[in-house]
């Protein structure tokens, strides 16, 4: 969480002020088919019947019309259902709800399962990115597993030793000392940083507050829409059942959180609440960049690698924005028409 430079904090005061803007500019739209949930048939409910007038006896009726025929009601064809058949029903129908969740927790495993795969140029992690605009919410368990397999990545270990290098070369943090040992204790704090980041603000805090941390790519429309979008999911998120964006309190309290934690294993002069502060806004704010790339790399692999990491995800959206934009013309021509 020690940072050289503070240069990016403007970065999170830009993603806050894209929080009055208007919610369209930052929604997402949907790329795929709806997806149809069949409803059970529920059986017929029965016919209500009228209880025939020859259930009256003899000495009941008129004698002036005993001698008359009664017609007697044909029986119904559609037999009155027995409690426990309603029951049975009942039980039926309580039992889809929790068929549906699993089928639910099932698909969001095989996407999570795709998430794993994503590496830039084969090598960094992308597993918090979501290319898909369907994606399903996660839940706790899925998400500290999530987290848990970013934290641990060999990279991140490559990352720690390099962060680890990298301040050292600026004379961070003298109270870890020089050589070997300092570089071993800048190593691992670095690491800790990364690792407390992730699962704080990516598992931890996600699962109490029902919010999705991962990054949902845009893909589609105007560059400059996609490059406000991705400044904004900083300091806003999706949340799990509403699916509705509101401000991201777990990425910003999870950074400062971890900010927190770090003050045990730095130096007591590089420590404290302002800095501690200072930090987690700067790291919420250097996520930007991130979310920038991870926006556009598949753009940039297509371009210059010639492969595509949305297997074929952008083409779809792309092709649909062309039938919006079609659609829209030819109802605007009718317009025209219609109005001559």
């Amino acid at each position: 969480m020690r940072l050289a430079s503070r240069l990016l904090s403007a970065t999170f005061f830009t993603g806050v002020a894209l929080l009055a803007l208007p919610c369209a500019l930052f929604s997402q739209e949907p790329r795929s088919a709806p997806v149809v949930t069949a409803a059970a048939e529920l059986p017929d409910a029965p016919q209500p019947q009228s209880a025939p007038a020859a259930d009256q006896s003899p000495d009941q009726q008129n004698p002036a019309t005993q001698s008359q025929t009664t017609p007697q009601p044909a029986p119904s064809s559609t037999p009155a259902q027995s409690p426990a058949a309603q029951g049975s029903s009942s039980s039926q129908s309580a039992a889809q709800q929790p068929g549906a969740e699993e089928s639910q927790h099932q698909k969001a495993d095989e996407q999570i399962k795709e998430e794993e795969k994503q590496r830039v140029l084969g090598i960094v992690p992308a597993f918090n990115t979501s290319y898909r605009s369907d994606a399903v919410s996660l839940t706790a368990s899925q998400k500290m597993k999530l987290a848990f397999r970013s934290a641990t990545d060999p990279v991140a270990f490559g990352a720690a030793v390099l962060v680890a290098g990298y301040h050292e070369a600026l004379d961070d943090d003298t109270g870890f000392g020089w050589g070997a040992e300092g570089f071993g204790k800048r190593s691992g704090a670095a690491y800790l940083d990364a690792f407390d980041g992730a699962i704080i603000g990516n598992g931890i805090l996600p699962a109490i507050l029902h919010q999705d941390p991962r990054y949902f790519r845009l893909g589609h429309g105007a560059k400059t829409h996609r490059l406000l979008y991705a400044l904004a999911t900083n300091v806003i998120c999706k949340h799990d059942n509403t699916h509705r964006w509101e401000p991201n309190y777990s990425n910003v309290a999870g950074n400062i959180i971890s900010g927190a934690i770090s003050n045990l294993y730095y130096p007591s002069g590089t420590s404290g609440f302002g800095q501690t502060i200072t930090n987690g806004l700067t790291v919420t704010a250097e996520g930007g960049a991130g979310s920038l790339f991870q926006e556009f790399w598949p753009d940039i692999s297509r371009k210059f690698f010639h492969r595509d990491p949305t297997n074929g995800l952008d083409a779809q959206a792309r092709a649909l924005d062309a039938q919006e934009k079609l659609a829209a013309q030819k109802a605007k021509e009718e317009t025209k028409q219609n109005q001559k």
